[in-house]
């Protein structure tokens, strides 16, 4: 089985300063380095022979390449509590279009549609039950901005679960433009 998803893998100086602001809050699993990413679809545990139809069928969508910024820190909760701290990005409209064909691809590869609303957003952390306060360092990051990079290309990975959290391999990379 392989456990794949779809995503864009940001410059290291988007990366670097998104590292730069991890820290601070206890009971939580930062992300590192290698784990930043923007996610266009999330596939799941599937069959080799599905994951080599899903690379297939990613290798027929086409997208011109544009730009987009980090935006803003947040988080996602459950029950009242934060689960993930975040970084969005804007703006949306190259986002969606991008987002929309990477789901059609993954449909004609023989997988269900995405059944979530798409977010665009990269995680920074996973917050354990009793995580600290994260309300400073949203307030502090909250108007989190850079300058524009450019989006040329999008990846399909695979995950590995391990007890030190997940290690993500880039199984093919697929150019835009």
């Amino acid at each position: 089985m392989h456990r794949l998803f779809v995503a864009i893998r940001p410059p290291r100086e988007v990366r670097a300063q998104l590292l730069g602001l991890m820290g601070g809050v206890s009971g939580v699993r930062w992300q590192s380095d290698d784990q930043l990413h923007l996610t266009l679809r999330f596939i799941g545990d599937v069959e080799g022979h599905v994951a080599e139809d899903v690379a297939a069928a990613l290798a027929s969508v086409h997208h011109p390449h544009f730009e987009i910024a980090l935006s803003r820190i947040g988080s996602f909760e459950r029950r009242g509590q934060p689960e993930v701290l975040w970084a969005g990005v804007t703006p949306h409209d190259e986002l969606k279009p991008l987002h929309k064909k990477v789901d059609q691809a993954c449909q004609r590869a023989g997988l269900r549609p995405e059944g979530r609303a798409y977010s665009p957003h990269i995680t920074l952390a996973r917050l354990k039950r009793g995580a600290g306060p994260i309300a400073h360092l949203v307030e502090t990051s909250g108007g989190l901005s850079g300058d524009p990079f450019v989006v040329d290309s999008f990846c399909l990975y695979e995950s590995q679960l391990t007890p030190e959290g997940a290690v993500y391999t880039i199984v093919e990379r697929y150019p835009l433009g």
